[in-house]
């Protein structure tokens, strides 16, 4: 339609110019002496384009961004990306705000400045959490309340050097903490959990998922492993979420994949003493740098020192050797679903529970000073087994 507009126009001046009166031109080609006239004036014989519509956008729009606050925002997302940060609309205004750059834009403004200029945006997205049951999750009320961890691998360095990475993440902080370790051994573990209990505090309670590097041996169910032992000792109590469930520990299980995208092998290591520099500096740069809605905006150091919390830390630098002496107080949780069976598994070992736990969530506690493994549903103690630890 546009085209057949403008060849009308090219058409109309023509024959003005040949000679032939505006009356006859209107008349025949159905338009007003007011457009010819315009068209008129419009011509230019030296510009091609002279018949097309021009734009009617203004020329001063008082909404528009100013250009140095595009500048601004597309340079400082540009260096979000390059620290490996996130670099969505509200993680840049949140650097804005701490940076003190303002005039700050809104959340929009920026979405819209990145549209502008061909930047998509990062959207979050989350792993599908079942519904409808109740599940007896922790409460992470305070920084060092609850930390949830997960090891990842085993992985390589160039040569190849094989290794796994314990990683530990504060639910309510977000401060995070990553040790390499060359085996998931007895003594290894314990020295892994120790080394980030002496950068990140001790929790109160120790949320794993059900490898046996936690919790021992299904040849041994009762043994106490050495992560069972180590915490007790010192005043921890463990949780260990049900099995085929890795989004109960869906904080660190996050974390995780945050550190395969942009953590220590994206680098070419070809040496111990280089990966564990990397990886701490890895964990600083998260800690120090990296902004979450659920904190606000905050930094997981900002958090934790807004909060004013004194963490604990362990009495001494050397981890306790394996093995661990057999704790004599102390209670750890197993979290289960229980299905048409019946049936409660306690690291392979089986119990029979109420029906009214049939398909239904119940947390399994083991209290060591009582010898005794309590089944709860709802907060409410529905079943007691004699559980004597060997």
């Amino acid at each position: 339609m546009e085209q057949l507009t403008v060849l009308d126009r090219k058409r109309a001046v023509k024959r003005y110019f040949s000679g032939e009166s505006p009356s006859a031109i209107c008349k025949s080609m159905g338009y007003s002496r007011d457009w010819l006239y315009k068209w008129i004036d419009r011509f230019r014989p030296d510009d091609p384009r002279w018949a097309e519509e021009l734009s009617r956008r203004p020329a001063k729009s008082p909404t528009r961004t100013a250009d140095d606050s595009e500048d601004r925002v597309l340079s400082l997302r540009a260096e979000l990306v390059s620290s490996e940060l996130f670099c969505g609309a509200q993680a840049i205004r949140w650097e804005m705000e701490a940076r003190n750059l303002g005039p700050l834009p809104s959340v929009r403004t920026i979405d819209r400045i990145l549209r502008r200029h061909g930047v998509e945006p990062q959207r979050r997205t989350g792993r599908y959490v079942p519904k409808g049951k109740r599940y007896p999750a922790l409460t992470a009320d305070a920084p060092g309340a609850v930390h949830q961890s997960d090891f990842v691998g085993p992985c390589y360095l160039h040569g190849p050097i094989r290794f796994f990475s314990l990683h530990t993440v504060d639910l309510v902080t977000g401060r995070c903490a990553v040790q390499p370790l060359w085996h998931r051994d007895a003594q290894s573990t314990i020295n892994g959990f120790w080394a980030i209990w002496c950068r990140l505090g001790m929790p109160r309670h120790q949320q794993v998922d059900n490898d046996a590097a936690f919790y021992g041996s299904e040849r041994h169910p009762r043994g106490l492993g050495p992560l069972i032992r180590l915490c007790l000792a010192e005043g921890i109590e463990p949780w260990f979420i049900p099995p085929a469930e890795p989004w109960r520990n869906g904080v660190v299980e996050h974390f995780n994949d945050r550190w395969q995208t942009h953590g220590p092998l994206r680098r070419h290591l070809s040496t111990c003493a280089s990966l564990a520099r990397e990886s701490l500096r890895f964990e600083a740069r998260h800690n120090a740098r990296y902004r979450y809605s659920k904190l606000r905006g905050q930094t997981p150091d900002g958090t934790l020192a807004a909060s004013r919390a004194q963490l604990r830390f362990p009495r001494q630098e050397d981890p306790p050797r394996h093995p661990l002496p057999k704790p004599e107080l102390g209670r750890y949780h197993l979290v289960r679903f229980i299905r048409h069976d019946g049936t409660l598994s306690v690291f392979g070992e089986r119990f029979r529970v109420p029906p009214e736990a049939h398909y239904e969530y119940i947390r399994a506690t083991v209290d060591v000073g009582r010898q005794r493994l309590i089944v709860s549903l709802d907060d409410q103690v529905i079943d007691e087994h004699q559980y004597r630890l060997r």
